[in-house]
């Protein structure tokens, strides 16, 4: 396993590399790895911090003055724009890694470097160039332009590159595209692309008590052995014994002691008295209500207790039992309705039977009590 992944936002082998390289003799490029934002440097050790303000530190101890930041990353994670100081130009031009980049973005390049080669004329400032590592699309476009505009033999320029930065160039299709591939056309290069963009930063971050304590929590990380978290025996932090390291299991964390019990309450004098059963009062006693049967003609039918029924409910009751209505699955009865129309031979006008008709074919309910009038 690695020891960063894009969880904590450290990019994969970047410690492996040196920060800055040299100047490249005779030109004005200079490469280095990309500088980490102030969020991304409080977790790795000081020894390690790399940004924008170290950058310009690392150069003033060699009496260099950086003026152009070339950035060639495919991310804009590692830092921005206000992380840069005031001093210093910057220049975006994404650049997929593991591929030869396109003639457009080889044109990018040239302008960006063209441009600020004609407004510095007369000074001598350097020209960063990075991408993650500072090493294999940066020394592709570097000597691709040292080739193709200042007309230096590929070999030539692949080991300069190589000599100044201190590391050799590991990608084959680029090594294999400068010295064997075809030149890129200048056309168009005096035309300006993009304005560099100036930095925002007005003063050097400064670190708190939180920070070093954050630095304590991701230093191992910043180990090549990762073994080198369980070299101590008692599993502490070598830096901090009076901590685990962050990653320590839970059960081998100090425990903070347990607060005093609660002071006893003193005993009480009397003791509790036991519980003794005691018979009811007669008066008490509970009686049963009379039963139906019983109640005699004070008592109303049962079905009135609840209070008065409507009209048609109790002229129900005075009539007595009724038979039981039909089954719902039976058949349908016929309703008894008078007419005057005649069906005889006794002319019209008469009365005759009844004429039954049935009822409508979705009421199936039957009045039981049709057949049977109060």
């Amino acid at each position: 396993m690695p020891p960063f992944n894009k969880r904590n936002g450290i990019p994969d082998r970047w410690l492996d590399y040196k920060a800055v390289g040299k100047r490249l003799p005779g030109t004005r490029f200079i490469a280095f790895k990309v500088p980490l934002k102030y969020s991304l440097n409080c977790r790795l050790p000081c020894s390690d911090v790399f940004g924008p303000w170290e950058l310009l530190d690392i150069l003033n101890k060699e009496n260099q003055e950086l003026g152009l930041i070339i950035d060639l990353t495919f991310t804009t994670r590692y830092y921005k724009v206000q992380d840069v100081p005031e001093s210093l130009l910057c220049v975006k031009i994404f650049t997929a890694g593991h591929e030869v980049p396109s003639d457009a973005t080889i044109l990018s390049f040239k302008r960006a470097v063209r441009r600020f080669l004609r407004d510095n004329s007369d000074n001598d400032k350097l020209i960063g160039v990075h991408c993650t590592h500072g090493l294999n699309r940066t020394g592709y476009l570097i000597c691709r332009y040292l080739i193709d505009v200042d007309g230096m033999d590929p070999k030539e320029a692949v080991e300069l590159f190589n000599s100044a930065r201190g590391h050799a160039m590991e990608r084959e299709n680029y090594l294999e595209d400068l010295q064997s591939g075809p030149k890129r056309s200048n056309e168009g290069i005096e035309e300006s692309e993009q304005e560099p963009v100036r930095g925002c930063a007005e003063q050097r971050p400064s670190y708190t008590e939180s920070d070093l304590d954050s630095r304590e929590k991701w230093q191992p990380y910043s180990h090549q052995s990762s073994n080198h978290r369980n070299s101590d025996p008692r599993g502490m932090d070598h830096r901090s014994h009076h901590r685990p390291p962050y990653d320590a299991p839970r059960h081998s964390r100090p425990l903070l002691p347990l607060p005093p019990p609660p002071p006893l309450r003193p005993p009480t004098s009397a003791p509790l008295p036991l519980y003794q059963w005691t018979p009811p009062h007669p008066g008490n006693e509970w009686r049963s209500p009379p039963h139906r049967e019983d109640r005699g003609s004070r008592y109303p039918p049962p079905h009135l207790e609840r209070g008065p029924l409507p009209p048609h409910t109790q002229e129900h009751w005075r009539r007595g039992p009724q038979p039981p209505a039909p089954h719902r699955h039976a058949l349908p009865r016929h309703h008894a309705h008078w007419t005057d129309e005649s069906y005889g031979s006794d002319g019209p006008g008469r009365w005759e039977r009844p004429k039954m008709r049935p009822p409508h074919r979705y009421n199936l309910r039957v009045n039981p009590y049709d057949s049977y009038p109060g």
